[in-house]
């Protein structure tokens, strides 16, 4: 007995870093359901990093994914301390026009009555027709975010 366990010492050592990295550090996470299309589909394999946000908060456009009754994938558009609207198919962040360097679906006139107040995010779906985001379900707490997509694997590319 001792010489199995010393022969498969490195193994339990492999196996168990893989599941401290998985559940503390790396997270495969599969797109599911359109509502990010065209920049993720259903069916993606993506990475989730969980220590991003460990030290530093989320920035406008990250891609995260957010613990609701099932981990859902969104952008964030609006920050702390700010105001969101939509018209036109425009993003105005505090009455200003900010461009989304992405392609993202035509998006209905949106206005939020309210500034986000600190530790909450504005996010939406880049199909935005048929997204159940912030525009539905209200803001999300930090809390709610358990990492941001880093990269995909199917298909391969950086995000």
């Amino acid at each position: 007995m001792k010489k199995l366990l010393k022969e498969n010492y490195w193994f339990v050592i492999v196996v168990i870093a893989i599941i401290l990295i998985k559940n503390f550090i790396f997270t495969p996470v599969i797109v599911d359901g359109p509502s990010m299309e065209p920049t993720l589909k259903n069916g993606n394999i993506m990475i989730m990093s969980r220590l991003t946000y460990k030290s530093n908060l989320p920035k406008r456009f990250d891609i995260v994914v957010i613990q609701k009754k099932v981990p859902i994938i969104k952008r964030v558009i609006g920050l702390p301390g700010e105001r969101v609207m939509i018209k036109d198919n425009l993003l105005y962040i505090n009455n200003k026009i900010v461009s989304e360097p992405y392609k993202h679906q035509l998006t209905l006139d949106y206005k939020l009555e309210q500034v986000i107040p600190e530790g909450y995010y504005f996010v939406l779906g880049d199909n935005r027709p048929i997204s159940n985001d912030s525009r539905i379900f209200g803001l999300i707490s930090q809390e709610e975010i358990l990492g941001n997509i880093i990269i995909s694997i199917i298909p391969p590319k950086i995000i």
